[in-house]
């Protein structure tokens, strides 16, 4: 709600400051936020390693946005150190479950056979999700 505006004034921090609640409470549609708030800069300092910490836990409980981002960190080594394999692995784990961007990414490396940070540059990861997990 405070990240877009709907129904209440538009405010990043008071975003943040929800989501950071939720997200400690394992919420992983709010890690994905609020991770991406990091990986942006949108609302806070840019900070690589917090985007790729908050999310590696939403990743890790099987969400496929964390997923497929964390696949883009570790693939441009942002947070991280580039891990091609580590990036192939993510995208894989995102685009079983019909995430779209993840499969992108693969359709990327399968087309170069291999690939550097500025062919993934490119690739899509920027999407708010709602606090059920669906697109807005």
């Amino acid at each position: 709600m405070y990240f877009d505006g709907r129904g209440v004034p538009q405010d990043d921090a008071e975003a943040m400051k929800w989501w950071h609640k939720a997200a400690e409470q394992g919420n992983a549609p709010a890690q994905y936020n609020l991770a991406l708030m990091y990986d942006t800069g949108e609302g806070v300092p840019q900070d690589y390693a917090a985007a790729v910490k908050w999310y590696r836990l939403a990743a890790e409980q099987g969400y496929a946005f964390g997923q497929s981002n964390l696949g883009v960190m570790y693939g441009n080594g942002q947070g991280v150190p580039l891990n091609n394999i580590k990036a192939y692995m993510w995208w894989a784990l995102a685009k079983a479950q019909g995430n779209e961007q993840a499969a992108g990414n693969l359709d990327i490396v399968k087309s170069q056979r291999s690939w550097s940070a500025a062919s993934l540059a490119t690739a899509p990861r920027r999407t708010v999700v709602s606090g059920d997990g669906s697109e807005p």
